[in-house]
């Protein structure tokens, strides 16, 4: 029996002392002891805490311990389950919860309800530099599940140092949450398809379909479908129309490319919307555009036709998202990127949709498995 006496937190064996197996009876584990049965078991054969017994020995040395840490923690230390817990708590924004206690140091994040996860990368980047605490996440902007693992985070030594987890803690504060759920609400979509091939029924349309699954997806509505020439007071109308009898967000398809006959995206300009941004670093849907209504257009509904409630808030922008001409033929394009993320609330803008060019193309592959694949990621 030796006793360890290096205080260097770099020391896995900070804080402990050696006791041989044959001798440990009577002891207490510091630690969660891992059993593996290939193609049978893998989990937690003693758990911390568990007081040594004589028919313990054999199973202990059949696991490959010939040799036990007895722990000894100073005031400035942690085990890494307190740790664990600590950190885990701090990681965890709204939406999220701790699956369980900590075990073996180790603890997982799943969502607490379903939308749209949100992972602070500059925070999360922060938090694993520290070294003696990590956290991996599945990928920002997911579409999750309630119930769902989300992150694992752990403190990888046995006995770890209070000041980095008092570090950890504070970068995750800071930050204000590291992993969260964000709610998706439900839209009131409202559809204008644009183009003079079907409006005058020359071509059957393939956009309003596609438009309603993906709708139906994300439990919203379709308060209502337009189709419109290639004529921009036309689909202005149309737009304010809709907007008009509720929908709190528009879908315009068709009529997004440089030909003289593609107006849409001058007659959403015309509505004298706050902002829009035309153009993406994806493929499929470089010609995708973003845009926001402004106050004007939001209150062009007369008060007396609602006696005096508006099926909007007057306060919020409503957004405006132009699908370009894949959307008929590509299963996945940016507006399937684009589209949970303002329903989730955020404020698409150029630096958002630039930041899509890293992971924005799409390799078309045989069978398509998005969303587990590297497209939007």
């Amino acid at each position: 029996m030796c006793d360890i006496n290096d205080h260097d937190n770099k020391n896995p064996r900070i804080g402990t002392k050696i006791v041989p197996v044959a001798s440990a009876v009577g002891t207490v584990l510091s630690h969660d002891i891992t059993e593996i049965r290939p193609g049978e078991f893998k989990g937690r054969a003693f758990k911390k805490g568990h007081l040594v017994r004589e028919d313990d020995i054999s199973h202990l040395q059949r696991l490959g311990k010939e040799n036990l840490f007895i722990l000894h923690i100073d005031e400035d230390e942690m085990h890494e389950n307190d740790a664990a817990l600590a950190i885990a708590q701090a990681l965890a924004g709204k939406g999220v919860k701790m699956a369980g206690e900590p075990n073996e140091g180790k603890i997982n994040l799943v969502a607490a309800r379903e939308g749209l996860l949100k992972i602070n990368r500059e925070a999360l980047l922060n938090f694993n530099m520290l070294g003696e605490v990590m956290c991996a996440t599945i990928h920002n902007n997911s579409l999750v599940k309630e119930g769902q693992l989300i992150a694992g985070t752990r403190a990888i030594p046995l006995v770890i140092k209070k000041s980095i987890i008092e570090e950890a803690v504070n970068i995750a504060d800071n930050a204000g949450s590291i992993v969260s759920v964000d709610t998706i609400r439900k839209p009131k979509a409202g559809i204008v398809i644009t183009g003079n091939e079907v409006y005058y029924g020359r071509i059957k349309d393939a956009f309003e379909p596609v438009i309603r699954k993906k709708v139906a997806a994300l439990r919203g509505e379709v308060v209502g479908v337009y189709f419109a020439p290639d004529d921009e007071k036309v689909i202005e109308d149309r737009i304010r129309e809709l907007i008009d009898g509720g929908a709190d967000l528009i879908i315009t398809s068709g009529g997004m490319s440089v030909d003289p006959d593609d107006v849409t995206r001058f007659a959403i300009r015309n509505l004298g919307v706050d902002e829009m941004h035309y153009g993406s670093p994806v493929l499929p849907g470089a010609m995708f555009l973003v845009a926001y209504t402004s106050k004007k257009v939001r209150e062009s509904k007369n008060a007396e036709d609602s006696k005096g409630v508006l099926p909007y808030s007057p306060t919020e922008p409503i957004p405006i998202l132009g699908i370009p001409a894949c959307g008929m033929y590509a299963d996945i394009t940016v507006f399937d990127l684009i589209l949970p993320r303002v329903l989730a609330g955020e404020k698409i803008g150029r630096k958002e949709l630039a930041a899509l060019g890293e992971g924005g193309l799409c390799l078309k592959c045989d069978t398509c498995r998005y969303p587990v694949c590297p497209f939007g990621k």
